[in-house]
């Protein structure tokens, strides 16, 4: 059994749609960031950088005692070895997976993280910032797009690549975003929308939505997050 320390963002999404794809038994526990679960002790003892997701797998391969993994990249290439889904077991192939899976972990998330974050919760509206992130974020949305040019998925076959990049591309709008200026990416996105396992994820998400905040409400809890320090 994995349990799941989730609440409903992209990166939670990335774990939901794993573990529905490759049909792990699993349960949720919520953590709630508008109520600053992700700073109760019980979760930093699994997640130090107190960011959800993390998981705590109770029954490890090697039979011992259970594991925990914090890092929604990390967590999706455990899964995908646990199970053997979603990852190819030759060199090549393997490899591009896993420069995809990094790509989206040092690009595509933290960029469109901060479009996010200038154009909607910065207390002061700087334009220098949002064009730069607006822009680096369309930047990654053409290297996919080339990428998906003659690729089904983005590695080949599907895997935690796709599941990494997707939930990044799902508030395309949010991030001043076109799909129709991306024709690959957006055929892409379409048929990972469409698959069971990303339905079934999306529909859970919905128990976990935080009510839309008063922007200034928000900004204090972003402040606060970052004011606070974690002990040794």
């Amino acid at each position: 059994m994995i349990e799941l320390y989730y609440w409903a963002t992209p990166n939670g999404h990335k774990i939901t749609i794993c573990l529905e794809e490759v049909g792990l038994p699993y349960t949720i526990i919520p953590v709630n960031l508008a109520a600053g679960d992700q700073f109760k002790p019980e979760f930093l003892k699994i997640s130090p950088n107190n960011r959800m997701p993390a998981i705590v797998d109770r029954e490890p391969a090697d039979g011992g005692a259970p594991i925990s993994v914090f890092e929604s990249g990390a967590i999706l290439l455990y899964l995908a070895e646990k199970t053997g889904k979603l990852i190819p077991q030759d060199l090549r192939n393997r490899t591009q997976v896993l420069e995809w899976l990094f790509w989206q972990m040092a690009g595509l998330g933290p960029m469109a993280g901060q479009n996010h974050h200038f154009s909607t919760y910065a207390p002061e509206k700087i334009e220098y910032a949002i064009n730069r992130y607006v822009n680096e974020t369309g930047r990654l949305y053409a290297v996919l797009n080339k990428q998906l040019a003659d690729k089904e998925f983005v590695a080949g076959d599907y895997s935690i690549a796709d599941i990494a990049a997707y939930p990044w591309i799902v508030p395309h709008e949010l991030q001043s975003q076109n799909l129709e200026d991306f024709p690959h990416v957006k055929r892409w996105f379409e048929t990972i929308k469409a698959r069971p396992a990303t339905i079934r994820a999306y529909e859970k998400a919905e128990a976990f939505k935080t009510e839309a905040l008063d922007p200034n409400k928000l900004r204090e809890l972003l402040f606060n997050q970052s004011a606070k320090t974690i002990q040794p």
